[in-house]
């Protein structure tokens, strides 16, 4: 069990905050293994240019407020930043159109984060039920993954060989083998998240709700690109 994860956990607890901020959600993942996209806070469009250049070109800025959920409803959110011009102007305009929407919302900076490059997506989740606990979920990610419905369950904790049987049992399975020319997604990778988020989920049964979604697969290796973690 990490240290650092219980500092986050106790801290939100602390502010009475239920859902975890994004850069708190991404430590905590990373401090189990699951690979997430670089990412530093900026505080001033000055950071925010030169963070996107040490973390390098694109990237995406984000809102970072304990009171705004749904960060593109208040133009919170800039993607393809490739240039310290481009960084600068996305800091300006992030800030007014949140103090825009919603003028009593607390800012505590700017998200910059790695532009992961587009490939194969899906998600990592688990839910705690009344009844059976921590339940993970696996399933093809991104804006379809409601319309889709392409998912598998498991209750945690859970085996390797449970982790993979969760990939192979969605329909969609064969696109994560390789389809029509696209290389095939890292299985191996795919299955050390899974077994990673179960532990995760199992070393805290405070996490309520957890969404690693889309985490972007590649021919090897994957990225979590949004992460969300809802505390009872």
């Amino acid at each position: 069990m990490s240290g650092k994860v219980t500092k986050i956990f106790n801290q939100a607890i602390t502010e009475k905050r239920k859902c975890l901020l994004e850069h708190e959600a991404k430590t905590v993942c990373k401090e189990y293994g699951i690979p997430v996209t670089a990412l530093k806070i900026a505080k001033s469009a000055e950071e925010a240019a030169r963070f996107s250049e040490e973390i390098g070109y694109p990237t995406v800025l984000k809102i970072i407020s304990p009171d705004v959920l749904h960060k593109v409803d208040v133009g919170g959110v800039v993607l393809n930043i490739n240039s310290k011009e481009d960084a600068k102007k996305a800091y300006s305009q992030i800030v007014e159109s949140v103090k825009k929407h919603k003028p009593d919302a607390k800012i505590d900076g700017i998200l910059v984060q790695e532009m992961a490059p587009c490939a194969t997506e899906v998600i990592v989740g688990s839910i705690k039920d009344s009844q059976f606990g921590q339940t993970l979920m696996f399933g093809f990610g991104g804006t379809f993954v409601e319309v889709m419905k392409d998912v598998s369950f498991r209750i945690a904790p859970i085996t390797e060989e449970e982790a993979r049987e969760m990939i192979t049992e969605v329909k969609a399975y064969p696109i994560l083998r390789g389809y029509r020319g696209q290389p095939p997604a890292d299985i191996d990778t795919l299955a050390k998240i899974l077994l990673n988020t179960s532990k995760l989920v199992m070393d805290h049964p405070e996490i309520k709700e957890l969404d690693l979604n889309p985490v972007m697969v590649y021919e090897k290796g994957a990225k979590t690109v949004d992460a969300r973690i809802i505390l009872e």
